[in-house]
């Protein structure tokens, strides 16, 4: 699909124009996705923020960790529900209906988690990435000794706060640079015929 609006308010170089690395990594997200996602494209203004944010989001969402890819996806979607990022909400909605594999359940988490149809765990997993997501977070004790009961590790708490305030900080630079979601990305995992 043709792009109807320019990837970030600050422009975008030319793909021609790109450092190789970045130019592979456009490469392979057009062979496997069919487009390149409009962070790519925001952030290949300047490429050294380009590389960093790439590393530590793909540490954070690729991983190793006891929390599964569709948990991870689930936390970036309600943290960028509550801040209203509509690409984050939108781009990292499509992989969570793909990995989750629960197109109804992606959607109630976009929409307010607080009401969606959550396992216990999840509901302890958003509910605490809430809190980290709110201004002049601090946790106490007895909020990490409840989430020890609900049966997550010190690991695992440590990575609900990593991406709950990894993306709250992308959400205000996609607020910054007026990145708006790929076309592709709306209707991305709604049927079982769709990737």
């Amino acid at each position: 699909m043709e792009r109807s609006s320019p990837a970030s308010r600050f422009g975008e170089p030319p793909a021609a124009a790109l450092p190789d690395d970045l130019r592979e990594i456009y490469e392979t997200n057009q062979t496997k996705l069919g487009f390149v996602p409009n962070v790519f494209r925001a952030y290949a203004k300047r490429p050294e923020h380009f590389r960093a944010f790439m590393h530590y989001h793909d540490v954070l969402m690729r991983g190793p960790s006891a929390l599964s890819r569709a948990e991870r996806e689930a936390i970036v979607v309600a943290v960028s529900s509550e801040n209203r990022c509509q690409y984050c909400m939108t781009a990292h909605g499509a992989a969570l209906r793909i990995l989750g594999k629960d197109p109804i359940l992606a959607e109630q988490i976009a929409n307010n988690w607080r009401t969606a149809d959550l396992t216990p765990r999840l509901r302890a997993i958003l509910g605490f990435a809430s809190r980290v997501n709110e201004p002049g977070f601090a946790a106490s004790d007895d909020e990490i000794a409840a989430l020890r009961a609900a049966g997550l590790s010190d690991d695992d708490i440590w990575d609900i706060a990593a991406i709950a305030g990894f993306f709250g900080f992308s959400n205000r630079m996609a607020g910054l640079m007026d990145m708006r979601p790929n076309a592709e990305f709306y209707a991305m995992g709604r049927n079982p015929t769709t990737p």
